[in-house]
């Protein structure tokens, strides 16, 4: 019996189509890809290469997988290999990797990461701070509540509340937050802001949920042009940074305040509009313990929603694709 040899190429088995090698083509890795050879010099990381697994990072957050999730899709996925640069007889990293690789890049670096995309993206002419939508979320933190409750009993805590909390909770740097007086959870907000031209993120910070939307809105602020948002932001406080940058505040009013105008603010409201259903989608349970852990989380779905919406408004060189 005769048996023939084939060589298999995975660039040959990915569909030109498919969306990872759209992404490859509207995000130039380049030059993050040189920081990362130059960061684990003197290291191996098991000599899968810190770029190659800051990719299979992205697919995880892409796909909304767990670590040992990812372990599996890798070995399985072909595309998923591909984009990370594995070939098809390479062994693909173990779960317990993906956590030590988020260790080492940390939040900082992904905020780096993150800024040259949005700069790559302004220099297309894809991304301004024209207009910006802005608006905060909340997000429910990880617990284990009989644990908890098990400690407060112990140390007779009869009342849970910002100042007791940290003494029985899993997340420490969780706190309670309220909307409305009706509205309570425990955990962080995620505030961000969005460039209306294109609905692409172009700031995002995760603070405790016990923060006001007001106090939020410096981390995400821009430092050009209008932005709309809701009552939360008519706050002196945000008045004042929008002074500070030298930007419009374009804010619905509380039914209370000098100048209230309802026309004007139903036309804030219609606007705004689009950009709140998408996110009132979004998973409000953190995946992470922890205020820096869950904005590196943030970071990357942030990468992941701007190179998905790339590919709904990219440019005509992609449509062939």
């Amino acid at each position: 019996m005769n048996y023939k040899t084939q060589v298999i190429n995975l660039d040959d088995i990915v569909a030109e189509e498919h969306q990872y090698r759209k992404f490859l083509k509207v995000w130039d890795l380049t030059e993050i890809a040189s920081e990362f050879t130059i960061m684990e010099a003197g290291s191996d990381h098991k000599g899968y290469g810190l770029f190659r697994l800051f990719k299979c990072l992205l697919l995880q957050f892409m796909e909304n997988l767990s670590d040992r999730e990812l372990e599996k899709f890798l070995k399985e996925n072909t595309a998923g290999k591909w984009f990370c640069g594995f070939d098809i007889v390479d062994m693909t990293p173990e779960h317990s990797v993906f956590y030590n690789t988020r260790k080492r890049i940390g939040t900082k670096r992904l905020s780096d990461i993150f800024n040259k995309l949005k700069t790559q993206l302004q220099s297309q002419g894809l991304m301004s701070e024209t207009f910006t939508f802005v608006d905060a979320t909340h997000l429910i933190a990880k617990a284990n509540l009989w644990e908890e409750k098990d400690k407060a009993i112990k140390l007779k805590i009869d009342k849970l509340n910002n100042e007791t909390l940290p003494k029985v909770a899993y997340d420490k740097q969780a706190k309670i937050g309220c909307k409305g007086n009706t509205k309570y959870w425990y955990g962080y907000k995620q505030h961000t802001s969005v460039d209306m031209q294109s609905g692409l993120i172009n700031k995002i910070a995760i603070t405790p949920a016990n923060l006001t939307d007001a106090q939020g809105f410096k981390h995400v602020a821009p430092n050009t042009g209008a932005v709309y948002a809701d009552k939360g932001y008519c706050k002196k406080t945000c008045q004042l940074v929008a002074k500070i940058k030298g930007i419009h505040l374009a804010a619905i009013k509380n039914n209370n305040m000098i100048g209230k105008n309802k026309d004007l603010d139903r036309w804030y409201s219609a606007i705004r509009a689009p950009y709140e259903r998408v996110f009132s989608k979004q998973n409000k349970r953190v995946r992470y313990v922890g205020i820096a852990k869950n904005q590196f989380s943030a970071f990357m779905n942030a990468i992941c929603f701007n190179l998905k919406r790339l590919l709904v408004i990219s440019p005509p060189d992609l449509q062939h694709l």
